[in-house]
């Protein structure tokens, strides 16, 4: 070799590394991997691919291969234009690699590699040629929009999915069974996106079916999947996070913060409301016998919060449920704040958790939860704070709130 390996690996900058650069090029058009000629140039492996696949403002290496000067390009600087063709087919007849055309081109190896085999001409013997002004053709033909659609143009393929849809199978099931039925033709293959694209937009004439009637969703409509920035708020009024609830909530030092919830009956048609205190774990229970409403518990938990003493009315931590709808009302009338836990967070409320899961031994899911009178839940609630407590020392939750009482 005409180079040497390179041994003081002080900085010195782009320029004075032409002739490592040079002998990197050499080595890579001798089949060696990045690593190798990188090594033995003495070079990071991330200036080898800085070289190789780096680009400036305009799409084009700033400082391409000395083996062979980057092509003028007149084209957008996202594709591939005439002038790149010509010349990767003259490297191609050279005998180059794929990695050292994209390094002079600056473009990425996988560009290079999928234009080949997207835009090679097939000859009567069955040799693959690469032939630029034909793939150009190729290339220009394939870019412009809108693109006439698979299932217009193909009556077999349409009316095999329009059987099945009056058969009331889904896109997804149809589209897996095209590929069982006919694994060798791939033009009788689409994705079930694509006939959603051919039911719900209007003017394509592909599909004769209503989506409400073909679907069994039965929505005439496509609903956006919004980005949680985007999503519209959940109420009315805003609500207070978690992470903006006083301190002295979370490390249980001081009583008077409660975390609430609701346990469901069956079919959803029911539901008790739990209150549990998170100093001492004293657990309360809402009568909900006319349904779940933000009214009815707005009204349930305003009646259970004119029991509490002063000091024991410092907070109340809930889920995001459509129950709290009124949490302001709850606020003004009672002057506890509400605050929310972050989606799918139940730990956030570790033990209303925890003590729903015990309420359940008595409210078992799926029963009919408004048959529970008042003295009922009054009775439940009763045995749960006369029951020891490991996290107490113990003790019940009712003897912790005598003390906190008497205190």
């Amino acid at each position: 070799m005409d180079f040497e390996i390179r041994g003081d690996r002080t900085p010195r900058g782009p320029v004075k590394l032409a002739a490592e650069r040079a002998a990197y090029f050499q080595l890579m058009q001798q089949g060696m991997t990045n690593g190798e000629a990188c090594r033995i140039v003495g070079i990071n492996p991330k200036t080898g691919r800085r070289w190789r696949n780096g680009r400036n403002a305009s799409g084009r290496d700033t400082a391409a291969s000395p083996v062979r000067p980057v092509m003028p390009s007149s084209g957008p600087s996202r594709y591939l234009d005439e002038d790149d063709r010509i010349y990767i087919a003259d490297r191609l007849r050279e005998k180059a690699t794929v990695r050292a055309i994209a390094a002079e081109l600056g473009r990425s190896p996988s560009t290079v590699s999928r234009e080949i085999r997207r835009n090679c001409t097939v000859d009567p013997r069955g040799a693959r040629h690469y032939r630029p002004h034909a793939a150009q053709t190729r290339a220009d033909a394939r870019r412009p929009r809108p693109k006439p659609r698979r299932i217009g143009q193909n009556p077999e393929l349409r009316d095999f999915i329009q059987e099945h849809l009056d058969l009331r199978w889904s896109p997804e099931q149809i589209c897996q069974a095209l590929r069982a039925r006919f694994p060798d033709r791939p033009e009788m293959h689409v994705v079930h996106e694509t006939i959603y694209q051919a039911l719900y937009v209007q003017g394509r004439g592909e599909l004769r079916r209503e989506p409400a009637r073909a679907l069994r969703t039965g929505r005439t409509r496509r609903k956006p999947r919004r980005q949680a920035q985007q999503r519209q708020p959940r109420y009315r009024d805003p609500m207070v996070m978690i992470s903006e609830r006083p301190a002295e909530a979370s490390d249980r030092a001081v009583p008077g913060h409660w975390e609430g919830d609701l346990i469901i009956g069956k079919d959803s048609g029911s539901a008790i409301g739990t209150l549990v205190e998170r100093s001492t774990r004293y657990v309360m229970l809402l009568h909900l016998p006319d349904g779940r409403g933000p009214e009815l518990v707005r009204d349930a938990l305003v009646e259970t919060a004119q029991t509490l003493p002063t000091h024991l009315k410092r907070s109340l931590t809930w889920d995001q449920g459509s129950e709290m709808g009124l949490h302001r009302e709850f606020t003004l009338a009672t002057d506890i704040p509400v605050y929310f836990c972050d989606p799918a967070s139940p730990w956030q409320r570790g033990s209303n958790e925890n003590t729903n899961g015990l309420l359940r031994r008595y409210f078992p899911k799926g029963t009919d939860l408004s048959v529970h009178t008042r003295e009922n839940l009054d009775a439940v609630a009763a045995e749960l704070n006369s029951r020891p407590r490991k996290t107490l020392g113990r003790e019940t939750p009712a003897e912790r709130l005598l003390k906190l009482l008497a205190a």
